[in-house]
């Protein structure tokens, strides 16, 4: 399927490591002009070494504390500075600490809200002046299956990624009159690392090995398996799209039918 992404400039946060990565390399494999950001200098330039040996383009990386607003404002200057505009923004993070409302302080959820919320709050801030003169842009903020259905042991993450869809749609109701779209990809459990550390918090606690635990996932999963981060990236690679147009504002979840509401 043509996607029209060839020349396109995108920012995809969070971007040297698991699904943050794959999207920057989804991206890449449609002719995009990528851009990559986060606070590991040395996953930064393996990332982008290793998408110019798979692609043939050349990556801009940016060191980010994506919790920091100076941070993030000279990451969206140095980009729109190198590519002239941001057409798309990917909105991505790691997730918060881990934990029970009794396991996590107010220094905890403070960080939470600035890891998640405030830094697409930001990010998205900075990207829209020249979004809205251009009359086109794509904003998409990568989220979770917790703002859909609470996962045990992460409060703050059901918390406050609910914020994030809260975000979402009252901006594509504020913006589509700018032809800017504004979605939330909702990823299900997916082999990364912090799932890994999910499994691993969970096995502690009950005794087991990570591995069971994982197992023991992937059997409440219809389709009896976790995500791989590419399959992440190719729904978000495709709201990028001209081919998606006309949806904004929703979230969509990507979780092999986890999810059992309707």
């Amino acid at each position: 399927m043509f996607l029209g992404l060839s020349r396109k400039s995108v920012l995809v946060t969070a971007a040297s490591k698991g699904i943050g990565r794959a999207i920057a390399e989804e991206f890449a494999s449609e002719g995009a002009r990528v851009a990559i950001c986060s606070r590991d200098k040395e996953n930064l330039l393996k990332t982008s070494d290793d998408i110019k040996s798979k692609y043939g383009i050349d990556v801009l990386w940016c060191v980010c504390d994506l919790s920091k607003r100076k941070d993030v404002e000279r990451t969206v200057s140095a980009v729109e500075k190198e590519f002239k505009s941001i057409d798309i923004l990917i909105n991505n993070c790691g997730g918060p600490k881990s934990g029970n409302f009794s396991d996590v302080d107010d220094s905890d959820w403070r960080d939470a809200v600035d890891q998640v919320l405030l830094s697409a709050v930001t990010a998205t801030k900075f990207v829209l002046p020249k979004m809205i003169e251009k009359e086109w842009g794509r904003i998409i903020n990568i989220s979770s299956i917790s703002v859909k259905q609470p996962i045990d042991n992460l409060i703050l993450s059901n918390s406050v990624r609910s914020g994030l869809q809260g975000l979402t749609k009252s901006l594509s109701n504020e913006y589509g009159k700018f032809n800017i779209t504004v979605n939330n990809v909702a990823p299900g459990y997916t082999l990364t690392n912090r799932v890994y550390e999910i499994a691993v918090n969970r096995a502690k606690e009950l005794n087991v090995s990570h591995e069971e635990v994982l197992s023991d996932i992937a059997k409440e999963i219809p389709l009896n398996r976790l995500a791989s981060a590419k399959e992440i990236a190719s729904l978000v690679v495709f709201l990028a799209s001209m081919k998606a147009s006309y949806i904004t504002g929703t979230t969509i979840p990507v979780d092999g039918g986890y999810i059992k509401g309707i």
